[in-house]
């Protein structure tokens, strides 16, 4: 069984889904509250973990 490699987003594309802005996603991910990588210098989230932190968000505010 194989599974599928997570899509990678951009910073803007992160900016785009929460609807913040480039200072507060590189704020969230320096606060390791969303996990990012690296590819050759360029910063990449991983799809699930944009959702994993809105979920998290959803279950603080609960």
């Amino acid at each position: 069984m194989t599974t599928a490699a997570p899509e990678l987003l951009t910073v803007p594309e992160v900016m785009a889904r929460l609807k913040v802005g480039r200072t507060k996603v590189y704020d969230l991910i320096r606060t390791h509250r969303l996990v990012s990588i690296k590819v050759d210098g360029c910063r990449r989230i991983p799809d699930h973990a944009v959702r994993d932190f809105i979920a998290g968000q959803i279950g603080e505010a609960a």
